[in-house]
């Protein structure tokens, strides 16, 4: 089964055609850093404007890499929400119209949903459910028990700031260039990340949900003080980097605790950071646990994603053509077949 997946939840413009939610035929993605970076952040309106600019030739430039005419799509899959309402217009407009033109069935995907599916990408095993997935976002950060892949649960989630969107504020402390999350990678690889100690903090005993704005915050006050003025801000990269880890780690493993899981997968963008990475990994390996990350292109929002869950999920997000509307703030829980 050939789909194509357009994904325009927020400021990339990603198409792609993947085979049987697996094998990715063709992977485009236009970044719009270089538009927002003088903004310091994502302007909706500029994001929408440049999806409206690239969405067609990213189809079209996805059909031809993976070899295969739009006539022999089987399915169209594109994300629905959650994100920025403009730019989800623009992708959710395009699929109706051309699964309308051509026949073909349309599926309209949440897009944290594709996060976690971005783990059965080019793959020859796939994730074993009962699954743990860490999912972490510039705009979300959660612990979310899949069962199938159309029975899924929240045990945690951010209640304030996002882990993406954390590096992205602290990165701004730091004087470093949008977006921050890469930029304080980087610079953490130079650092000593126990030079400086900075808040884990856990909301409530036992809980699984995740907190990060008490850590900006303490970055910033470090930062103000006389002794931060004089810290080396690799250093300073790097204990935050490592105060991030430890909680999102501890998160994991009290979560592993409480219920026994055939695998756990780390995705989203954050799932791109080398220290994330290596502290999933090095915990996979010490309690013998499966431990699944997508390859870094797929780390990040990318079309690929949603076709994949569009397969795995199938007739629950099927929709129609003519009704199918965007959700800015959609909802986690999977939609009850009709």
């Amino acid at each position: 089964m050939l789909l194509l997946g357009i994904e325009t939840s927020c400021d990339d413009t990603a198409t792609a055609v993947v085979r049987d939610g697996r094998d990715v035929l063709a992977s485009v993605s236009t970044a719009q850093d270089a538009f927002h970076a003088k903004y310091g952040g994502i302007v909706p309106e500029i994001a929408s404007r440049r999806h409206t600019a690239l969405l067609s030739a990213a189809i079209e430039d996805a059909a031809a890499r993976a070899q295969t005419p739009l006539s022999a799509i089987d399915a169209i899959a594109v994300t629905r929400g959650p994100g920025l309402i403009g730019s989800l217009v623009v992708g959710v407009a395009s699929a109706k119209a051309l699964a309308f033109a051509l026949k073909k069935p349309l599926y309209g995907v949440n897009h944290l949903h594709g996060h976690i599916f971005a783990a059965f990408l080019e793959r020859p095993e796939r994730p074993r459910y009962p699954m743990l997935a860490l999912l972490v976002s510039g705009g979300h950060s959660q612990l979310v028990r899949v069962l199938s892949p159309v029975s899924m649960e929240i045990l945690g989630r951010t209640r304030d700031d996002a882990a993406g969107e954390a590096y992205d504020k602290t990165a701004r402390l730091l004087g470093l260039p949008y977006p921050g999350g890469p930029e304080i990678d980087t610079l953490a690889q130079r650092g000593d990340p126990n030079a400086h100690k900075f808040p884990r903090h856990r909301p409530d005993p036992g809980s699984l949900d995740l907190s990060f704005s008490g850590l900006k915050t303490s970055v910033r006050y470090f930062l103000e003080a006389e002794a931060g003025k004089k810290a080396k801000r690799e250093d300073v990269a790097a204990s935050f980097q490592a105060a991030v880890v430890d909680v999102l780690m501890a998160r994991v493993e009290s979560a592993f605790a409480q219920r026994e899981y055939a695998c756990a997968v780390l995705s989203g963008g954050v799932a791109a950071n080398s220290a994330l990475q290596h502290a999933f990994r090095s915990w996979a390996s010490r309690e013998h646990v499966d431990a699944f990350i997508p390859p870094p292109k797929y780390c990040t929002d990318n079309a690929a994603m949603i076709a994949a869950a569009a397969y795995y999920q199938g007739d629950v997000v099927r929709a129609d053509p003519l009704t199918l509307d965007a959700d800015p703030n959609l909802a986690f829980e999977i939609p009850t077949a009709a």
